[in-house]
């Protein structure tokens, strides 16, 4: 006795007996799924449930009748009359157009082409019964290319391009106004249909709405093979996608077609998951177009579902390859609304049919992760995709200030935010008033990661910045350091903090960053030298220079001897002023080809001289290092460590970053000078570089606000003066002003008490990048 409320859908779902001929046969050459739009099934008089699936027919020797009208005319729309082109009222433009002929000597044939709200045809002629040639029947899945400028110029003709499900039409006009006219008129006949729907899509909303009726749900998937698992290929995509779209042009060079076309192939590259030895090449691959091409991602999901439903033997490793994708699938992008209720059903499904099996593992940690998953920014790496078919963690490793490292377990979701979180509580730093955030670091360059990106993101930058360069392996790493200084008398002595603190300043001071004088200089880099290697010893290895004093003091040292030599000795030839240009004698030998071999001497002799007196003036430098290291016999480590932050906190940009930055002294931008931008925790300060103390400071009370001006421009408002400064740290400034402010405000203390939580504050966006009040 058939079961009440699904006869309907027994009779409507025959059709679908259909679909292993269409998914199956080799021998076809076109998708033979009929697309149908609501306005059409209302028409007909079918109800929401009822889909019908056409295949196409083959006749032959059929001269009368409708084999005369094309198959796509015939599955769509109904067939005109004999009436003329002045009479039909459907009729929307009409008029001659060249249209291109491929595969022959001539290029292109004129013929006169008629619009309707259904096709698109021409003619032999605009004469009454004249001979139609061809029909593109217009959906709304239709494309229409307009005019471009470039094959104007290669063939003086403006073209447009019409795509429908079976044809492609190339037009040509000679003038500009007639093709606008009839891209306009088409693209108004297209935008006028109705949505149209894969059965694909009809079967989601038919089980989206019998959820609670489980006969129901088993007569839809055993009577609808689309929704099975199939070792045929498809030759259609399960979701409707636009005909010859160009949304993706921009991904041109990879190689990519129309996305109806994708979508077939990233079918084929599931299937082959099934034989591979190696799966992760295929999941990548898969991974990265639809990282590309967003719209396939639906479509994915729409595949994997059906490839791991109904499948012989759930459990087996050809089996499980679909559910390792649709894992890494759900690890790096969310589908749209439909096909995320749609994944959830099935996955529930999945794991009542095959409780404590190896696809309800996958099941379950599927749905955990489509709790927290948002878009990535990269295709996940080699170490993630092969942790993620194990339903595994994977592990980080982050450095410290100095030498010390840890290896902390991460998943896909992880952010820099909550890893940093992590590390400030094993580590003992959750109560520091202090803010520690992460940062990547490469040879030269070191900035602070966003709290928001996603620490897979940046392995996997690693591992691709590995395999372009494998000579730079391990000069990309991830750090945690201290962000914001705002409580330094709070820090425990022999807590891991002073110990970041030293290491830190110590690194400020290398590069140049710290604002001390050349004495104080010195003795950091002696104490720095105490604290490595103990007391003085002349069997003792000493550092290099660069690792204990900063060379750019060195280079001002050298350049300002250079500008200013010391007297010559009697009987020496004097030097030319600089101003005074050689002069040479007239003739040949005094053109270009000798003046360029002397400029290029006399450029190699001033290196050599440059090089020579930096030897020497490093030798003077690290001899006056090793002298004050010999007056500190007896210091330990932890008297070395306190020494040194006693000098440095006499610097008056102690506890500052400092960013180099041009300084536009008037309004207009006309003169310029390069200074340091000083952030602290209580003011904003500009240092000339080299120089101990600040030039002007602005405490945060006096900034009124501060905003973008442009990609690299950056102003701030102190009273009744606009500050502006080009720099590349552009978004560092504004980050950590952020934070200091944030910290301000939160505590709700005076500025000279500010203190905050540990933890990282976020990297603004670029709509946070605006002009906040301060």
């Amino acid at each position: 006795m058939p079961l009440p409320g699904f006869c309907g859908v027994l009779c409507c779902r025959q059709g679908f007996s259909l679909l292993a001929r269409d998914y199956g046969d080799k021998e076809e050459e076109e998708e033979s799924l009929e697309l149908r739009s609501a306005d059409e099934r209302a028409c007909n008089g079918r109800g929401p449930q009822e889909v019908t699936v056409s295949q196409p027919t083959r006749t032959v020797n059929v001269k009368n009748g409708l084999s005369e009208v094309p198959e796509e005319m015939r599955s769509l729309i109904l067939e005109k009359g004999k009436m003329g082109f002045e009479e039909d009222p459907e009729l929307v433009v009409k008029g001659w157009l060249y249209r291109e002929v491929p595969g022959t000597w001539i290029w292109q044939r004129r013929h006169w082409f008629v619009l309707t709200q259904d096709s698109l045809d021409y003619y032999s002629s605009p004469e009454r019964g004249a001979r139609r040639l061809g029909t593109l029947v217009l959906t709304s899945l239709c494309s229409v290319i307009w005019p471009d400028k470039q094959t104007y110029k290669e063939t003086g003709y403006w073209s447009i391009t019409v795509y429908g499900r079976k044809h492609c039409y190339r037009l040509y006009t000679k003038h500009f106004n007639e093709a606008v006219h009839w891209a306009c008129a088409i693209q108004k006949v297209v935008d006028s249909k109705a949505p149209v729907e894969t059965p694909t899509q009809i079967l989601i909303r038919d089980i989206e709405e019998n959820k609670p009726n489980e006969e129901v749900l088993e007569h839809i998937y055993r009577h609808n093979p689309i929704l099975k698992y199939t070792q045929s290929p498809l030759y259609a995509p399960l979701l409707p996608f636009p005909y010859g779209s160009l949304d993706h042009v921009q991904h041109s060079g990879k190689g990519y077609t129309a996305l109806r076309e994708e979508a077939v192939r990233l079918f084929n590259s599931l299937q082959q998951l099934e034989a591979a030895r190696d799966p992760v090449p295929l999941i990548q691959g898969v991974l990265q177009t639809c990282l590309d091409l967003w719209p396939l991602r639906d479509e994915v999901y729409c595949q994997l579902v059906k490839q791991t439903s109904g499948a012989p033997q759930p459990d087996a490793p050809t089996q499980l390859r679909y559910w390792q994708l649709l894992t890494c699938m759900s690890c790096t992008f969310l589908p749209g609304t439909p096909v995320l209720k749609y994944l959830r059903f099935h996955l529930d499904r999945v794991r009542s049919h095959h409780p404590n099996t190896e696809v309800d593992g996958y099941a379950s940690f599927i749905l955990e992760a489509l709790k927290k998953t948002r878009c990535r920014e990269c295709v996940p790496s080699w170490e993630e995709i092969q942790v993620l078919m194990g339903r595994r963690e994977m592990l980080c490793v982050v450095h410290f200030p100095g030498q010390g490292s840890c290896r902390m377990p991460v998943t896909s979701h992880t952010t820099a935010d909550e890893l940093a979180r992590t590390i400030s509580e094993r580590l003992g730093l959750q109560r520091s008033r202090n803010t520690f955030a992460l940062f990547e670091r490469s040879a030269q360059h070191e900035w602070p990661v966003g709290g928001g990106t996603i620490i897979a993101d940046i392995l996997t930058r690693f591992e691709n910045l590995s395999a372009k360069d494998p000579e730079s392996d391990g000069q990309r790493r991830l750090y945690f350091k201290l962000y914001c200084l705002l409580d330094v008398d709070s820090i425990c002595v022999d807590s891991i903090e002073y110990t970041f603190l030293f290491e830190q300043c110590h690194e400020m001071m290398v590069r140049g960053q710290l604002p001390a004088s050349e004495e104080d200089l010195q003795a950091l880099a002696a104490l720095r030298l105490q604290w490595m290697m103990g007391d003085f010893s002349i069997h003792s290895p000493c550092p290099p220079l660069d690792e204990l004093f900063p060379g750019n003091v060195v280079e001002a040292r050298v350049l300002l001897a250079l500008k200013n030599p010391s007297p010559t000795t009697p009987g020496s030839t004097p030097a030319p002023p600089p101003s005074c240009p050689q002069r040479f004698p007239g003739g040949l030998l005094a053109g270009a080809l000798w003046s360029h071999a002397t400029a290029h001497k006399q450029r190699m002799a001033q290196d050599l001289r440059l090089r020579g007196r930096l030897k020497e003036e490093g030798a003077a430098i690290m001899g006056a290092i090793v002298e004050r290291w010999k007056s500190l016999v007896g210091y330990s480590q932890k008297d070395s460590m306190a020494a040194y932050l006693a000098i440095a906190r006499r610097s008056p940009g102690f506890g500052c970053t400092l960013y180099e930055v041009d300084f536009y002294i008037s309004s207009t931008g006309s003169f310029s000078q390069k200074l340091w931008l000083g952030v602290a925790a209580k003011c904003v300060s500009l240092y000339r570089q080299g120089e101990v103390e600040a030039l002007e400071s602005f405490p945060y009370g006096q900034i009124c606000s501060y905003e973008v001006s442009d990609t690299n421009t950056f102003k701030i408002t102190a009273g009744d003066r606009d500050l502006l400064f080009e720099t590349n740290k552009l978004t560092e400034i504004v980050q950590l002003m952020n934070a200091y402010l944030s910290a301000t405000h939160q505590r709700q203390v005076p500025a000279d008490s500010t203190y905050t939580e540990g933890g990282f504050c976020l990297a603004p966006s670029a709509q946070e990048l605006s002009s906040p009040s301060v």
